[in-house]
């Protein structure tokens, strides 16, 4: 990795106790090939594994990684904001401490900031799980039906447009990708997908921790919904009844192990989106 001139990208990698797999994405990140010099910074959100002491000892033999100490607030947008703040790249990038960038995802990132403002790439969902291999799915999508959107473990914006507008809510998460996909891009920022950009997405594979995450994930929509349905989010009324009838004529189903995490992902995100709607005091089923 190459350090002697100031970088042009700089790869932001939030982590909360992310051994054993941060040792992984740091080693998938220094093979990157890329024309133009990067960096790393590690911004470690208060982590009781050893991650922050591994982190500091990796960056010792590798130049081109700094380590940020970012368990002032706890929260992804948080820690990604404090890793910003110390780097010094044109470009940013982020990606998540328990994932895999695969090769050219780096330069698939920087080729496309060349010509847009932000950038999202593609997952691999089957090279870390027990998923039958398939094509690359793209992390770009269109929540609420409304502006196009990606997720922070895939993701690149310029610096100069993620400082206009605050960069991450950090009291927004999670969702706090998507809500800042749709502030600059309502700011006049231009948005573009990143097809080399792969990273390899590490899913969760117990019912607690499928539920737990898919509650999390469903929160977010009732916010979203809250802040942006005068921009034009809309809710999807027929889909959410689809989704409550097929969690109840499923229920009966739920023993089989290959029925449960499906269920756990779909109730964990129902009861997710209910709590918020009820807090919010919007409809958002």
């Amino acid at each position: 990795m190459s350090v002697r001139v100031p970088p042009v990208i700089s790869v932001i990698v939030p982590v909360r106790n992310g051994m054993p797999w941060l040792e992984e994405q740091l080693r998938a990140l220094d093979a990157q090939v890329c024309d133009e010099p990067w960096e790393v910074v590690v911004a470690d959100n208060g982590s009781t594994d050893g991650s922050l002491a591994f982190a500091r000892d990796w960056a010792v033999g590798h130049p081109g990684v700094l380590v940020v100490d970012a368990s002032g607030m706890r929260g992804t947008s948080a820690a990604r904001n404090a890793g910003v703040e110390v780097s010094h790249g044109e470009f940013l990038a982020f990606c998540d401490a328990d994932d895999v960038v695969l090769s050219g995802w780096l330069s698939g990132m920087v080729e496309t900031l060349r010509t847009a403002d932000l950038a999202a790439g593609r997952f691999d969902f089957w090279s870390l799980n027990t998923i039958p291999p398939a094509a690359p799915v793209r992390a770009a999508t269109r929540q609420l039906g409304f502006l196009p959107a990606g997720l922070g473990a895939n993701l690149a914006v310029r610096r100069a447009p993620f400082e206009e507008v605050g960069g991450f809510d950090e009291y927004f998460v999670p969702g706090e990708d998507i809500d800042l996909c749709w502030r600059l891009q309502l700011r006049g920022f231009t948005f573009a997908e990143a097809p080399r950009a792969v990273v390899s997405k590490r899913a969760r594979s117990d019912f607690r921790s499928v539920f737990r995450q898919a509650y999390a994930y469903g929160q977010c929509g009732p916010l979203l919904h809250k802040r942006y349905r005068r921009a034009g989010a809309k809710r999807d009324l027929r889909g959410a009844l689809k989704a409550w009838v097929w969690l109840v004529v499923s229920l009966p189903r739920v023993a089989q192990p290959t029925r449960r995490i499906e269920w756990a992902r779909g109730a964990g995100t129902r009861l997710g989106r209910l709590e918020a709607s009820l807090r919010l005091h919007v409809f958002f089923p």
